[in-house]
């Protein structure tokens, strides 16, 4: 099974593109930290920040660039996928993203608005093949 379920921090407002048909891709940076402790004989470990590129497709990425900001709080179910290209260098790279199945913003609205979807209930519908660019990204 390709699960994961993550609580963090957003880093940066999303970055939104819109492919062929209209289809919308969101990019956004999650923050999640591992609390730092200390030992029994007085060793500090300290807190680990993990930084985690998470993407959502369609409506779910249309909710993201309306409603989640830089500092937002999300809640993100998806699966690991992982991709490989040669930049343009002729460098092989490989990067880690979290495709996106549902979504809940944890963050309170600010006072004065009014109310928000808090949550994009899973797509029936997978994303589109990906067709990352000639470097191996997405139009990001």
């Amino acid at each position: 099974m390709n699960k994961v379920m993550l609580i963090g921090n957003v880093g940066a407002d999303p970055q939104v593109k819109y492919l062929d048909q209209g289809v919308c891709v969101a990019q956004v940076r999650l923050a999640t930290t591992e609390r730092g402790y200390t030992l029994q004989n007085g060793t500090q470990v300290p807190d680990r920040t993990e930084w985690h590129t998470c993407i959502f497709w369609r409506k779910m990425g249309e909710t993201v660039e309306k409603y989640v900001h830089k500092g937002d709080k999300l809640y993100v179910e998806g699966k690991i996928q992982s991709r490989d290209w040669t930049d343009r260098q002729g460098i092989s790279r490989k990067t880690v993203e979290i495709m996106v199945d549902n979504m809940e913003l944890l963050s309170p609205k600010p006072a004065g608005q009014s109310a928000v979807p808090h949550s994009a209930p899973s797509q029936p519908d997978t994303p589109p093949a990906a067709t990352p660019s000639e470097n191996g990204d997405y139009p990001f």
